[in-house]
């Protein structure tokens, strides 16, 4: 039996029903990751007003509160979630409060959390803890759901002669990322429990075998097996294996676009904001006016706009944009304003001509507003000169898996030396420094292992030199930058700190191109072309599916079955006597392919018509910890303490 999406969706809004059901006449504190569970889900704060809550807030020690308090926290309490809660407890206004909180504590139930919580609102305080069943999910789309609480997990990359996959265990794993694996196992077991499922597990890569593992040996979810009826195979795949996958320019989608160019929604890891200025009778040039709240992607409660996101999500460009225009002039039809059609290719200026239409028409602009901010943002996406950029990216990386086919690295370093250019001498077509990080990620991971010697050490010496010149000339670092190098201004970004980044960097870049050292049939995602077909990249993702699907169902050699028990086990030693069939990740009609680290727009896609086409009649989920664009990969793997995700808030 496959779920339908209805069903994913009754389990993304179920996590909320006890929310809900204490919000009235309460003011509700959520964390970061249950804001943008809430938003994907349920369209955001309007769903707890509309239950009767006084005020939704972000979760901070120095927030007001009322008598009456609800905290949905996303992961354990403890760190920083707990001194925020801990915070607005103290200040002795709150007479009731209530934890919404997905996993016990190690060590302690709810009676000890409601001893705890009570004890910081001092006397006379009542407390209640709510464990909810289903995982905090942020469905992005009908194939594709987040679990936000995790989005800075990422696998980590092996070290030089680090260990091999099959020995790495949880307890190998430092303190916080194993409490993150521990933290998405319960969440797992939650999910498929509130879908009644049973699971077998796979696991490609190291990490995902130890989730695998966990999951497989977690006991309620043995228990879950016993029970349930619905069969289903589980997949995991370590996002480090294929970092090309994440920081390429490869799908001609809209929806990639939009999530890559536009600036981030405040407080969010996936949303966006458009600006909504086009809108109103406020004329300013001002990008990031303030004045006028913005409007995002996430449309669950209004379903033509759920249904055009849907199309951004799974066409291409030229269709998603043309479905764009067909939305909007059903719109003017039905609110009766007056259009002037125009037919042949869509333009930006076109959409704005019949976005204009709603501007003075109140009632108009409220039966439509989740469509015009999808449309807003195609229009803002298409006259982003990020967007023009995105060609020349696309362009450079087939240049590249041509020249890496044809040329050893160091060359291919050498090419690349002359672009990077420092500020002054850029023009806007130029590379910036985080584009050369997107660029150097992408011929790492693609190339594989390299050979090393003076000649790779010296080419990676001199774009090292380069990096670190272009780093120190910038008039302000970026964000991004502040966050690489540990500088916030330009005024303490030594030349030093700019080395130490840049060598920690090619550290990694090493490590990256490493990742596939243990795989006997994934080990390569190049595909060298011959004298009739350009060289290509292969998605790692795309080869591990099209393994699933394969009709001969040969053994898989790299996906790894994780027997739960005893029986499998049994299996497992008899089939190299008997004729025993081994669990394979194609036996079920529902296939979860969980991407650990983060996945893309286009890889979600690619893993839909790939199903579709080679096994009709299996259903597919995407499972991820983050929806990755280049700019974020960059960011998970440089500017964070990427064996430390912070789990805490």
């Amino acid at each position: 039996m496959a779920v339908p999406v209805p069903e994913l969706q009754r389990v993304c809004r179920q996590a909320w029903e006890p929310v809900l059901a204490r919000a009235r006449q309460a003011v509700v504190f959520l964390d970061a990751a249950s804001a943008e569970a809430l938003h994907w889900g349920c369209g955001g704060a309007g769903e707890l007003l509309a239950a009767g809550a006084l005020a939704v807030r972000a979760l901070a020690a120095e927030a007001a509160a009322g008598a009456r308090v609800v905290f949905v926290v996303s992961r354990a309490l403890r760190g920083g979630t707990a001194a925020a809660v801990r915070g607005v407890l103290g200040r002795g206004a709150v007479r009731h409060c209530v934890l919404v909180s997905g996993t016990e504590e190690e060590g302690g139930g709810p009676a000890e959390l409601e001893e705890m919580l009570q004890r910081w609102m001092g006397e006379g305080g009542r407390a209640e803890v709510v464990l909810r069943s289903p995982p905090l999910l942020a469905p992005v789309s009908a194939e594709l759901c987040l679990l936000p609480g995790l989005a800075a997990l990422l696998p980590p990359l092996p070290g030089p002669g680090g260990p091999g996959p099959s020995e790495v265990g949880v307890g190998a794993l430092p303190a916080k990322l194993r409490a993150a694996v521990r933290a998405l196992v319960e969440d797992l077991d939650a999910f498929l429990t509130a879908l009644g499922l049973r699971e077998e597990s796979f696991a490609v890569g190291a990490l995902s075998r130890v989730v695998a593992a966990e999951l497989a040996s977690y006991a309620p979810a043995r228990n879950r097996r016993r029970m349930a009826t619905n069969k289903a195979s589980i997949v995991f795949v370590d996002r480090t294996l294929d970092l090309a996958g994440a920081v390429g320019h490869h799908g001609d989608n809209l929806a990639e676009k939009i999530l890559s160019v536009l600036p981030k929604l405040p407080g969010h890891k996936t949303d966006v904001m458009v600006n909504m200025v086009e809108l109103t009778a406020l004329q300013t040039a001002d990008e990031t006016c303030s004045i006028i709240a913005p409007g995002c992607l996430a449309q669950p409660n209004d379903p033509a706009a759920k249904a055009l996101w849907e199309s951004f999500m799974n066409l291409k460009q030229k269709e998603a944009v043309m479905e764009a225009r067909r939305h909007l002039v059903e719109a003017v039809s039905r609110e009766n304003l007056p259009i002037k059609m125009s037919m042949g290719r869509v333009t930006p200026e076109q959409l704005s001509s019949y976005i204009r239409l709603f501007k003075n028409n109140l009632k108009a602009l409220e039966n439509h507003c989740g469509l015009l901010q999808l449309v807003l943002a195609t229009i803002q996406t298409l006259k982003h000169p990020q967007t023009s950029k995105w060609d020349n990216f696309l362009a450079f990386e087939r240049l590249l898996l041509q020249t890496v086919g044809e040329s050893e690295m160091p060359s291919v370093l050498n090419q690349l030396l002359p672009m990077i250019k420092s500020y002054n001498e850029r023009t806007k077509d130029d590379y910036t420094c985080e584009d050369f990080l997107i660029l150097l990620v992408y011929m790492y991971s693609v190339v594989g292992e390299i050979k090393s010697g003076k000649e790779l050490d010296a080419a990676e010496e001199e774009v090292k030199t380069a990096l670190v010149k272009a780093i120190c000339d910038e008039p302000e670092p970026s964000p991004l930058l502040q966050k690489i190098t540990g500088c916030d201004s330009s005024l303490n970004l030594t030349s030093q700190k700019a080395t130490d980044a840049v060598d920690g960097i090619f550290r990694s870049l090493g490590d990256i191109a490493r990742a596939r050292m243990h795989m006997k049939q994934f080990n390569s995602i190049h595909n060298p072309g011959s004298n009739t077909h350009q060289a290509s990249y292969k998605p790692l993702l795309k080869q591990v599916v099209e393994e699933i699907c394969n009709p001969d169902r040969p053994d898989p050699v790299d996906i790894e079955h994780m027997s739960s028990g005893l029986t499998d086990l049994l299996k497992t030693g008899f089939s190299m006597f008997m004729k025993v069939n081994r669990p394979h990740p194609g036996d079920h009609p529902l296939l979860i392919i969980f991407m650990v680290g983060g996945v893309t727009v286009s890889e979600v896609k690619m893993v839909k018509d790939l199903v579709a086409t080679r096994k009709p009649g299996t259903q597919v989920i995407v499972l991820s910890s983050a929806l990755l664009t280049p700019r974020s990969a960059i960011e998970l793997l440089f500017a964070t303490d990427r064996l430390q995700p912070d789990t805490d808030i």
